[in-house]
């Protein structure tokens, strides 16, 4: 019976062209299902819970691993339990501090869980980028109970949004069922730039673009400063205003360079800071033409000096100093020394 249930909802709600695929058996509890002798792309693997109708549903491609759902699914908690959690949690006997949070208190929280999960992601270790995105993903759930509670939305309202706009923004890939009085016309993009083109063309008939408003419209103010910046000068350049090239960008970044020199010399606080952003948006500019990301390329370099500096501090603490018990002289060679060590490291 929930075979068949998942089945109706699959075909009529979300992919009424794509019928479902068990490629499993499953019985009454994610130990009974067996991992398929062989992948099959474009089909589906199903995983059932004993407790809650909930299907967890993954595509299937030829070189994707399947783990054993014995060893990883035993004892692992459904969205469904996680749900039930955050609300205890902000029940009449949950937690004090977690009853006493709004959507504007979390905010904070929310955008520094998404900072750390990027640097997990930077780090590249697979068990702090998971523990990361559980970390960001509990203020998604925080917000949407918070929602909730008031009678504004559920988290399954988010989760049924964002998979009707994945749909809806990708024809190409889930085309429209032409049930109408006219019939839809295939949509193809082969390459990243036409799906770019459909995206803008889409955004446009659900009026989140020009002509109904600013071309910056819908620019995160919470953004990055550099993030942002590169955003607005992406959006301008699509209606044409950009430099012809790098070198070109480079030769304003020269110019910026020298205003901010003059600009010095009068010792004109105001100026100088005008000067400063300026230049900082004509280097921006610079790393776009060139693929680079300013707002990344900064958050490394500020990575690559913490842990710089932290080997400073542990050659220090071998001979039993601390930086403030060392002179510059010292730590600037101890610096240069973890410098080169890392150059030279494979």
């Amino acid at each position: 019976m929930v075979g068949k249930n998942v089945l109706i909802l699959w075909n009529e709600r979300i992919f009424p062209k794509s019928p479902l695929q068990f490629l499993s058996p499953c019985g009454s509890s994610p130990e009974d299902c067996r991992p398929p002798k062989k992948i099959i792309g474009g089909r589906y693997i199903l995983v059932g819970n004993p407790h809650i109708l909930t299907l967890n549903i993954s595509f299937s491609y030829p070189n994707m691993k399947i783990m054993n759902p014995s060893k990883k699914f035993k004892k692992q908690k459904t969205m469904s339990e996680l749900l039930a959690i955050m609300a205890k949690l902000r029940g009449p006997s949950g937690c004090p501090w977690d009853r006493e949070q709004t959507e504007h208190t979390l905010k904070s929280y929310l955008l520094e869980e998404a900072y750390e999960a990027i640097e997990a992601i930077e780090g590249g270790n697979p068990e702090e980028i998971k523990d990361e995105l559980g970390d960001l993903l509990l203020q998604i759930i925080f917000i949407s109970q918070i929602a909730s509670e008031k009678g504004e939305f559920r988290f399954a309202d988010v989760v049924d949004s964002l998979a009707q706009k994945l749909v809806r923004r990708h024809p190409h890939v889930f085309p429209p069922d032409g049930s109408g009085s006219e019939k839809k016309k295939k949509i193809r993009a082969d390459n990243a730039q036409e799906v770019k083109k459909i995206w803008k063309d889409i955004k446009l008939a659900e009026g989140k673009g020009l002509p109904h408003g600013s071309l910056f419209d819908r620019l995160p103010l919470a953004l990055p400063a550099l993030e942002r910046a590169e955003r607005i000068a992406k959006r301008v350049s699509r209606m044409g205003f950009d430099w012809p090239n790098a070198q070109e960008a480079w030769e304003k970044v020269r110019e910026e360079m020298k205003e901010l020199e003059e600009s010095e010399k009068r010792s004109s606080r105001v100026e100088m800071e005008e000067e400063l952003g300026d230049l900082f948006l004509a280097l921006m500019n610079w790393g776009r033409l060139q693929g680079i990301s300013a707002e990344e390329a900064v958050r490394k370099a500020n990575r690559r000096f913490i842990e710089r500096f932290r080997e400073v501090e542990e050659r220090l603490l071998r001979l039993g100093q601390t930086p403030e018990t060392s002179t510059l002289e010292e730590m600037d060679r101890l610096w240069n020394e973890a410098k080169t060590a890392r150059r030279s490291s494979p």
